[in-house]
């Protein structure tokens, strides 16, 4: 899910200059790039902070100014919320907006194919600021589409065709902030990111999506590992309601003990009557635990009966792995061996009975 809502939207591999905001497109060999193994696609794109205003209501936001083929490199179809994906209407520049950023300006796409209209206003580069000069340049943009990826894009991004982004931000017409690279099905982007970064030289830097949101990816991995061990503790705890259980029974059959030593019950066996006592209440635990924890994965998959927050009606994710079975009975077992034995052990031997 995470890698979906991430990597959909970021490029598999980003170009930037690494001593400029900006730069030039024939600073780079576009024609070589296209040819490099592994290399799809390339779309242009600008990006700048901006304000966007509708009605009474004024909201920060990112300006991307990219141009069609980021549109298939982005799967921004299947992302689309309100609306309909594209740059253009009726050889007109319009827009795709956030969906948070939308409901924060209090708009709305009233259709399949209707549009909301938003002014955007761009500050101007190198301008001193003046009371008599306006620091802006503003353009009213007709918002088609409204956007779901995360919250980052969601609260943020508005995407415009490029030629407009470089208007309003006062670039030249060659001049941009970034090439998005789509690459092969089968590409190795780690690998191609070294032979871009390579072919560019230092002037430019190549970064992977995984690299962009490390942050977040490192945090999504750790994340299993912290589940398992916060299961492993609430097993801990859990164990002590086995101990107490049998610490009880045990206090309420010593009179039955004394009757089955006295019947020939030697140690051994009066140990072994309380240890499998102990693995058949766990047992019980374990076999209704997991029924019950698959039971509502399985109506969670089939029916969605969670939603994620913030996210227009999209169903929490849930996977069920045989591997996921086997760890969680292998931990609960192990726990419920110790809870069982030792417990006996000490019990039987402060009551001298082994």
């Amino acid at each position: 899910m995470i890698e979906k809502l991430y990597s959909d939207f970021d490029a598999p591999i980003t170009i930037r200059s690494s001593q400029t905001k900006t730069f030039f497109e024939n600073e780079i060999d576009l024609k070589k790039l296209s040819a490099t193994p592994g290399v799809k696609q390339f779309a242009k794109a600008t990006e700048e902070i901006v304000v966007l205003k509708h009605e009474d209501k004024w909201v920060n936001a990112t300006l991307l100014g990219t141009d069609s083929v980021f549109l298939s490199l982005s799967k921004i179809s299947s992302h689309m919320v309100d609306g309909f994906p594209a740059l253009y209407e009726n050889n007109e520049p319009v827009g795709l907006i956030g969906a948070t950023l939308l409901d924060k300006l209090g708009g709305y796409i009233p259709q399949e194919y209707g549009s909301e209209s938003v002014m955007v206003y761009a500050p101007k580069r190198d301008m001193k600021m003046s009371v008599s000069k306006n620091p802006f340049f503003t353009q009213r943009v007709q918002v088609v589409g409204r956007i779901n990826y995360n919250r980052e894009v969601n609260a943020e991004m508005m995407i415009v065709p490029i030629d407009l982004a470089q208007t309003l931000l006062g670039y030249a017409d060659n001049e941009l902030n970034a090439l998005l690279i789509d690459i092969d099905q089968h590409a190795d982007k780690h690998r191609l990111k070294q032979t871009l970064q390579e072919q560019l030289g230092e002037s430019f830097k190549v970064r992977t999506n995984d690299e962009k949101n490390e942050l977040i990816f490192q945090t999504s991995k750790t994340e299993r590992l912290i589940v398992i061990v916060i299961l492993l503790f609430i097993f801990v705890l859990a164990s002590f309601n086995l101990v107490a259980s049998l610490t009880m029974l045990f206090v309420e059959k010593k009179e039955d003990i004394q009757i089955l030593k006295s019947l020939g019950a030697d140690e051994p066996m009066i140990f072994r009557i309380f240890f499998y006592e102990g693995l058949l209440i766990a047992a019980k635990g374990i076999f209704f635990g997991l029924f019950l924890g698959y039971l509502i994965c399985f109506l969670q998959i089939q029916f969605g009966l969670l939603e994620m927050p913030n996210s227009f009606g999209e169903k929490f994710p849930v996977v069920t792995t045989f591997f996921d079975g086997v760890l969680i009975l292998s931990l609960v077992s192990l726990l419920s061996l110790f809870a069982s034995y030792f417990p006996v052990k000490m019990l039987l031997k402060r009551n001298a009975t082994i």
